[in-house]
């Protein structure tokens, strides 16, 4: 081989390294965030402890609060006979704000109609599924709520 044709052939392979680095660092550029949305997203509330959320005088019975907790949202209810229930306050069919109605003594999602009772049960409308079940603890007069773990 002469030397002109080993240095095109090198030209050429450099050139090849070259293109080649170039549509593989398009492809990540356009892969990496297409992956990263596609990925569900660690939930934020499972590293979240107990959240104080109220005083035990601060809630009647009958009533409820609305509470964050990490990047989501829960609801506290305390029922006729005193007992407080905690549950994710994200609707299951399409994730809107559940809130508690007294007059009913049901949870209720305003989207769509859906009813949950005090147990987080769907008993009417399009929930597919449960409302998610919060731990409650007390502690002296203070009411706090964490995540279930997962067994």
């Amino acid at each position: 081989m002469s030397d002109d044709t080993v240095f095109r052939l090198a030209r050429r392979r450099l050139l090849d390294l070259f293109l080649g680095g170039g549509v593989l660092g398009f492809i990540v550029t356009l892969g990496y965030p297409a992956f990263r949305f596609l990925r569900p997203a660690k939930n934020a509330s499972a590293s979240v402890g107990a959240v104080k959320v109220a005083k035990v005088s601060e809630l009647k019975p009958n009533s409820s609060r609305i509470f964050r907790y990490g990047s989501r949202l829960g609801i506290l209810i305390r029922t006729i006979g005193g007992e407080f229930r905690a549950f994710d306050a994200e609707c299951t069919h399409l994730s809107c704000t559940v809130q508690f109605r007294p007059d009913t003594e049901r949870i209720w999602c305003a989207c769509h109609n859906g009813y949950f009772d005090l147990r987080g049960r769907n008993v009417s409308g399009p929930p597919p599924a449960p409302l998610r079940p919060l731990n409650v603890s007390l502690r002296g007069e203070e009411v706090f709520v964490s995540p279930k773990k997962n067994v």
